[in-house]
């Protein structure tokens, strides 16, 4: 029977490899750009595979791994940053093992596209003694995600898949092949197979045990990466000779990940394969590093150049290498400063590395420089004109923003804005300018405790989203409230999981896999801890700045919750628009809130008092009808 062969893109791919894998349990929490794993699995599921969307990206693996305990195959989907809240079960697990295969589809953010930060998600499994597996494009991710489990269950170990953003959010023709054979759970067994007390337990003999095996396994794992089953992933190859090129037998290209596929384009398209015959590539796809293959592609170069994207991991192992077996190469990468360290990589960009690794002349500069200036595809001539980010028109994180800056404005009170990871971390870009902090999930309600202790005649106020609050903001007011802090906690409420895509969360009542959940109540949350939240429409401007105002006035915590729907979730209104013949051109709705829809006309060129006026205008096909911007206009210039 003939495979299918379907466009996927690469998140998909991932999710289809999990399901040709036989996964039974498949948790997550939402993050770009791993966000659609989680989603395909839920939308091919057949009702054999449990689907969830967790609190949190530690809750996420805790599932996971307890399903993983009792024998089932389980994944658990987050982004890099998500990878730091689950880290603590994360660490530990790796000493207790695993029964049934569990892999951690983690996916990092070079550029950074979406993220706080640019952390190499190779690096922290170094540090946590894990395998990973990095795939270099989609069809490669659909095939790596069967391995990833048949290695985790072979060395009871969790592993990590680590697609990158150009890997996640690409598109390629994947060949699905046949699901394999089905295993069935084994059960979870108290004692263990070796029934010894205590295998799930860790305690600190047990530690002290696994810790040893774990070192003796790593060397086992990076001597099976070097061939056999994984020869596609790691792999060593010599280019041909093409069109009596110079040769260039001395020397060699190390890459890994998507930048593979980028170099591979680079010496294929860029004019620089028939310079490079003769040149040693190796391609690493799967750690712990394979030293033995490594070694072989070492052997007889003068030169090696090292392509990856974040941290200089593959340059790192080959230098180590040259060190320990005093290997003549000479390693140039990130390190020596022919490659920039931060940003994503691209064809054009690697082939001016490749042009200088051959001193081939180029008329363009060098790819050490600054990604954004070097990218013959950014040159000035092509590139578009800046688009700042911004909150989108009929956003009701704008209103509320608003109604805090007003009403904080009218008191004279000097106050910090602490924000949160989400759409409303773009508040702070003018003229809401109303973000002076904003540092991961959750802090956004425990940042301003700690600048109340330093600064406690200034008013502190903590925005965090919805989900968000859920996911890490409960502990952060729980403290709040424990400590006796004064500060005043803003929960924007806009029924969702804005910013990665429109996912659900406790406090909509629904589930991933579509059967209602238990609605989870944010005022009940904050009426147990004590704190009587008001709850109002950020849209009636007069209410929420009243709101605000006795908030103000209030003592210890106290919480505001601005509840409307974010504009992607529901229906837009008819839009607003501005009589020019009443309109002032004052400009205070167009300065005041910067939403997208409005601006200023040309300026009147006819005579009178408006001569040489320039009047404010709605584009109709952004305003949602939100009514803001007609709240501010003193002419009643806006209908």
């Amino acid at each position: 029977m003939q495979a299918k062969t379907e466009l996927l893109m690469g998140n998909e791919a991932v999710a289809l490899g999990a399901i040709r894998a036989g996964i039974s349990v498949a948790t997550g929490y939402p993050g770009t750009p791993s966000t659609e794993i989680l989603e395909t699995i839920a939308k091919r599921n057949r009702g054999g595979i449990y689907v969830e969307w967790s609190v949190n990206e530690k809750t996420a693996l805790e599932i996971a791994a307890a399903a993983s305990m009792a024998g089932a195959r389980a994944m658990v989907t987050m982004k890099q940053v998500g990878l730091n809240v689950a880290s603590d079960p994360l660490m530990s697990l790796n000493y207790l093992g695993v029964q049934g295969g569990l892999v951690i589809a983690c996916a990092d953010d070079p550029g950074p596209i979406s993220s706080q930060t640019e952390q190499d998600t190779r690096r922290f499994a170094a540090f946590a003694k894990l395998a990973v597996f990095d795939p270099a494009s989609p069809e490669e991710a659909f095939l790596m995600t069967a391995a990833a489990f048949d290695f985790s269950e072979k060395y009871r170990r969790p592993v990590i898949l680590r697609p990158t953003t150009r890997i996640c959010h690409a598109y390629a023709a994947v060949e699905l092949l046949p699901p394999l054979p089905g295993k069935k759970a084994a059960g979870f067994n108290r004692q263990g197979e070796t029934g010894v007390s205590g295998r799930w337990v860790i305690f600190p003999s047990l530690v002290y045990k696994n810790h040893a095996a774990i070192e003796a396994e790593r060397k086992l794992q990076a001597a099976e990466l070097s061939g056999g089953d994984y020869v596609a992933f790691n792999r060593l190859t010599v280019l041909g000779e093409n069109g009596g090129g110079s040769g260039a037998g001395c020397k060699g290209i190390a890459a890994g990940g998507v930048t593979y596929e980028y170099a591979m384009e680079a010496l294929e398209d860029g004019g620089i394969k028939g310079h490079a015959a003769g040149c040693k590539v190796l391609k690493i796809g799967a750690f712990p590093f394979p030293q033995k293959l490594a070694l072989e592609f070492l052997a007889g170069l003068d030169e090696v150049l090292v392509l990856e994207e974040l941290d200089p991991v593959i340059e790192d192992e080959l230098l180590k290498l040259c060190g320990m077996y005093h290997l003549p190469a000479k390693i140039t990468g990130k390190l020596s400063g022919d490659m920039p360290h931060a940003g994503e990589y691209s064809v054009p960009l690697i082939v001016e590395g490749l042009k200088d690794f051959f001193s081939i002349a180029t008329n363009t500069s060098h790819a050490c420089a600054d990604v954004q200036t070097t990218d013959p595809c950014r040159a000035p001539s092509l590139t578009p004109p800046p688009r700042p980010p911004v909150l989108c028109a009929g956003c009701p994180h704008r209103a509320s923003f608003f109604a805090v800056k007003e009403a904080v404005r009218e008191k004279g009170r000097k106050a910090v804005f602490s924000g949160d990871i989400g759409c409303y971390t773009l508040g702070n870009v003018p003229p809401l300018d109303m973000v002076d902090t904003c540092l991961c999930m959750g802090a956004g309600l425990s940042i301003p405790q700690g600048l109340f202790r330093v600064e406690p005649d200034t008013l502190h106020f903590g925005f965090v989203g919805d989900s968000t609050f859920f996911h890490t903001g409960i502990p952060g007011l729980v403290n709040a409230v424990y400590n006796r802090a004064e500060m005043i906690a803003v929960i924007l409420d806009n029924f969702t999981t804005a910013m990665t895509g429109n996912q659900v969360h406790p406090g909509t009542g629904k589930t991933i896999s579509g059967p209602e959940g238990t609605k989870i109540n944010i005022p009940a949350i904050a009426a147990a801890l004590g704190i009587q939240a008001e709850q109002v429409n950020p849209f009636n401007l007069s209410a929420a700045k009243a709101a605000v105002n006795r908030a103000i006035e209030g003592g210890g915590v106290r919480a505001i919750i601005f509840e409307a729907p974010c504009i992607a979730i529901t229906h837009s209104q008819s839009p607003c628009a501005v009589s020019a013949g009443t309109c002032t051109g004052c400009g205070i709705c167009v300065k005041k809130l910067g939403c997208p829809a409005l601006n200023f006309s040309a300026a009147d060129n006819g005579a009178g008092t408006n001569a040489g006026k320039r009047k404010a205008v709605i584009e109709p096909a952004l305003c949602t009808g939100c009514g803001i911007c007609r709240s501010l206009c003193t002419a009643g210039a806006i209908r």
